[in-house]
């Protein structure tokens, strides 16, 4: 995902780079990364301090706390050395500031964006944060609607549905074994990212992270598919016991696997802005319960299912609970 501004009339914003990240809006964990020349040097870096290390001004940090923009030098009043982030990585790094802002729209983060300026250049102005504060919100609907979509290969779909795919790493994140699978998911993210053929795309990285860290998230994100036939794709890590035993380290497993409704069908609410109650019922069609199951399952009226039911068409772009169902249900089976 390439997110180039071409700001006509502003002349601040220059002598930068930028790292911009899509994200599951669930577990805020990186979907794909789009990195410029003088950032890939220090983007794994970067994700580590991100999702294993405490620091300051952290984008689950920003969402929580709803700030919409944040810089380094602000946030610390002048002082970014209090940052390790930024005395372990983006000083020696050459840099002496960064702008950090979260893509937030209806209260869900559907990506990040990160710039960051030189040593010796000045430090981003309050013009520069106005304008992409902006701004953020449109980018923020426009990666809500498109997302970050994988096609996976005919090859590794079966008549079962998406084949698994297996790899373990070292808790170093490097890779010791995988199966087939998993190599050709590895090629697909590599690609999207453009990344060189040993890399490690930034979603499997971050699972990893996640896993090895103290956080009680779940090391999991989930990727839709731009093939409306394929299903979306969840990728999970979890740290593996008696590994370090027998090999002197410990190890992590990541699987990839077709998305199951309980991974898809919150991703997809936040996509077609369904209530908690829509997605209720969205759910319970799926298993096929009738409009006088759903009413009573849901303690409601069937007048009031029938309400539910037309806001959830509108809003998913379908006339029928046949459209509805084919929609949602070909997505994970």
């Amino acid at each position: 995902m390439s997110l180039c501004f071409k700001l006509c009339g502003y002349q601040t914003v220059c002598h930068l780079v930028q790292m911009s990240t899509s994200v599951d809006p669930r577990t805020l964990l990186s979907t794909g990364a789009f990195t410029e020349s003088g950032v890939e040097d220090i983007h794994n870096k970067l994700l580590e301090y991100e999702y294993l290390h405490d620091d300051m001004m952290k984008y689950d940090q920003l969402v929580r706390e709803g700030q919409s923009v944040a810089t380094l030098h602000g946030f610390t009043h002048g002082q970014p050395d209090r940052s390790t982030r930024y005395r372990d990585v983006l000083q020696p790094a050459g840099f002496g500031d960064e702008l950090r802002v979260p893509f937030m729209y209806k209260g869900s983060c559907w990506g990040f964006l990160t710039l960051f300026r030189h040593h010796g250049k000045p430090v981003f102005s309050e013009e520069e944060q106005q304008l992409l504060e902006a701004l953020a919100p449109s980018i923020a609907y426009h990666l809500r609607q498109a997302s970050v979509g994988l096609s996976p290969s005919p090859a590794m779909i079966t008549e079962n549905g998406l084949e698994p795919g297996v790899l373990m790493l070292s808790d170093k994140l490097k890779p010791i074994s995988s199966n087939l699978v998993a190599e050709q998911w590895l090629q697909l993210l590599r690609q999207q990212e453009g990344i060189h053929e040993d890399g490690l795309p930034a979603p499997v990285r971050v699972v990893c992270l996640r896993a090895l860290s103290t956080a009680t998230a779940p090391a999991r994100l989930c990727i839709p598919s731009t093939d409306a036939g394929a299903p979306w794709v969840t990728i999970r890590a979890t740290l593996l016991q008696g590994g370090q035993k027998h090999t002197g380290q410990k190890q992590l497993a990541v699987w990839f696997e077709a998305a199951k409704a309980t991974d898809m069908l919150p991703l997809m609410a936040e996509v077609y802005s369904w209530s908690e109650r829509e997605r209720q019922i969205v759910q319970l069609i799926v298993q096929g319960f009738s409009t006088k199951e759903l009413a009573s399952a849901l303690h409601i009226t069937a007048y009031t299912v029938q309400d539910h039911l037309k806001a959830i068409f509108l809003k998913t772009d379908v006339s029928s609970r046949r459209e509805l169902v084919w929609k949602v249900y070909s997505r994970f089976n």
